[in-house]
């Protein structure tokens, strides 16, 4: 696609979810990237401000449907947010037009084909899998920037990985004993209504759900196996609660070393020292501060009694844990900042 080297031609495909739907929001106001392509099979032909009126005069572009041919034509880099199975069928056609892609489901996450298989279904493309990179941004940077196909991670797994890894690095916690208490906003279940996140079902509700059998588990324990050197496993609980959006994570840990609470911070600030990753110390995180941005909050106490880490992470689950990341990671791949489009300032209250 010709076009100036100052600006890359992006797409996203199923820009009518509400991954996709962020997506659409932080990359109309990139300042290197231009959305030059929607798609939507629900929508062909709609206006996309007529879908989401919020973007009324912002972008000024038609759902299309979705056809390789013409991405290839109009992007540099594809956004895929459509849900499990379907990327899989897709990706190929994109790779071998030269593009890059960024995957939001879950179909590339995975290094080892038949967890994949015995989590969601048979992947029908898995010699793609030893080749895409998992797009945790601040982990595997160095990775991202080299990869034309990333799998971005879930949101829960998000939450969960980004305060776990650098206390597992140090050895610090007894692996057996991790357990990971998270709560979610309703639009992790995706824009499709179902009973269960109907407002009649969620409204003056919370629940936990899918209790340790839930799609995320294998994909925290493979990266958290891999980071530590050895098989890992976590007790995951989810919780659906009564909000738009917004993610927090609980994670319990027993303690094997006598670090104190002031290594336990530092450890975490050296890791993060800047960028989306804020470490608040012993202050609980409010899901309220990272609102609409792609910020990762995580505070950290210890019950001295018990000898018991607990890390507190928030996160927005649409942003940092999905589209958010998404974009850093491709500021990453594209050797742009890795902040650009994703500075935005966090609302106060």
């Amino acid at each position: 696609m010709e076009q100036s080297k100052s600006t890359i031609g992006v797409a996203v495909i199923g820009a009518t979810g509400y991954a996709g739907a962020e997506l659409v929001r932080i990359l109309a106001g990139h300042p290197a990237a231009r959305l030059t392509c929607v798609t939507s099979r629900q929508h062909v032909g709609v206006a996309y401000a007529d879908v989401y009126p919020a973007f009324s005069n912002v972008v000024n572009l038609r759902c299309l449907e979705y056809d390789p041919e013409i991405l290839a034509e109009k992007a540099d880099i594809v956004f895929m947010a459509l849900p499990h199975r379907l990327p899989m069928q897709l990706v190929p056609r994109l790779l071998e037009r030269g593009l890059r892609v960024i995957d939001l489901s879950a179909d590339f996450r995975f290094s080892k084909v038949d967890v994949y298989n015995r989590t969601y279904q048979e992947h029908t493309c898995p010699q793609f899998l030893s080749e895409a990179v998992y797009g945790l941004s601040e982990i595997y940077a160095k990775q991202i920037r080299q990869a034309r196909l990333v799998g971005n991670p879930g949101c829960y797994p998000t939450s969960i990985l980004l305060p776990l890894i650098p206390i597992i690095r140090k050895g610090w916690i007894d692996l057996r004993t991790i357990v990971a208490d998270s709560k979610s906003g309703v639009s992790g279940a995706g824009v499709k209504p179902s009973p269960t996140t109907h407002f009649c079902s969620v409204n003056e509700s919370f629940k936990a759900y899918k209790v340790a059998c839930h799609r995320h588990n294998p994909e925290i324990t493979e990266i958290l196996s891999q980071q530590a050197g050895t098989e890992v496993n976590l007790t995951f609980v989810p919780h659906l609660v009564p909000m738009t959006r917004g993610m927090e994570s609980t994670i319990y840990a027993d303690l094997i070393s006598e670090v104190d609470l002031e290594h336990i911070i530092e450890c975490l600030q050296e890791e993060y020292p800047q960028g989306f990753v804020r470490i608040r110390g012993t202050q609980p995180p409010d899901v309220l501060h990272v609102r609409g941005t792609n910020y990762c909050d995580i505070g950290v106490r210890i019950d001295k009694a018990n000898r018991k880490l607990i890390l507190m992470s928030v996160i927005d689950n649409l942003v940092k844990g999905a589209a958010g990341q998404a974009v850093q990671n491709m500021n990453l791949m594209l050797d742009l900042d890795p902040a650009a489009g994703l500075d935005n300032i966090p609302f106060p209250i």
